[in-house]
């Protein structure tokens, strides 16, 4: 029987959790607080809690270090690809604005290209803050100690 069976239970029970409260703050985020960068946070949380009841080996399986490489650039060139969409679509023969969003739907009376911008860019948001997070987690809980934990 291992010792922290009771950790692996109740974190097996609680990362599902946060990963929805996540996803909920994501998509929650047009209409109150929240947005990419808590959401992001939040389910990168989830990721580190992992690896802190099961290893960060196991942590690696579940998201592998690749993954994080190319989340951190693809999340990034997902909002540069919103503001761009935005330059280059015709908006009623205006000029238009990086992220003027109402350029990504044809109907701006009702501004759903406001809402549809916006999704885009918290995803690309989310994308990278979760990335980065775990880059930055994977990098100290992978370090070497230069002392011994025996020395200590």
């Amino acid at each position: 029987m291992s010792p922290h069976i009771i950790l692996r239970v109740v974190s097996k029970l609680l990362i599902p959790m946060i990963v929805i409260f996540g996803f909920y703050v994501q998509f929650h985020g047009d209409f109150g607080p929240g947005g990419g960068f808590q959401a992001g946070v939040i389910i990168a949380v989830a990721v580190i809690l992992y690896a802190l009841i099961f290893g960060i080996d196991e942590a690696k399986k579940a998201v592998p270090p690749k993954v994080v490489l190319w989340g951190s650039a693809a999340g990034v060139l997902l909002y540069a690809a919103v503001g761009l969409a935005t330059l280059v679509m015709p908006f009623a023969g205006e000029a238009v604005n990086f992220l003027d969003y109402d350029a990504l739907h044809p109907d701006q009376s009702h501004h759903a290209g406001q809402h549809y911008g916006i999704l885009l860019v918290e995803l690309g948001v989310l994308i990278t803050v979760i990335s980065v997070m775990l880059a930055i987690f994977y990098a100290f809980a992978g370090r070497v100690p230069d002392i011994p934990d025996e020395e200590w």
